[in-house]
């Protein structure tokens, strides 16, 4: 499962679910101040300095970059 953890207006969140859309993948999108908060955020993610942050199966692949090459590889 395809998590990303998103805020509003960030393009790259929004380049990370339309790839996901893109490859049919399953995806599950959270969003800052909604779903959770920025604690909740650093808690998880305590190195996380850039949106989005994407997790496939529970492990941290790292921000839209990553994922593109992860999937796409």
């Amino acid at each position: 499962m395809i998590e990303i953890w998103s805020k509003p207006h960030c393009p790259y969140c929004d380049k990370a679910e339309s790839l996901c859309k893109q490859k049919n993948l399953e995806f599950k999108k959270y969003m800052l101040d909604v779903d959770y908060t920025r604690e909740d955020l650093f808690t998880k993610f305590p190195s996380a300095r850039t949106f989005p942050q994407i997790t496939i199966d529970g492990v941290l692949i790292g921000g839209y970059t990553e994922f593109a090459a992860e999937i796409t590889s």
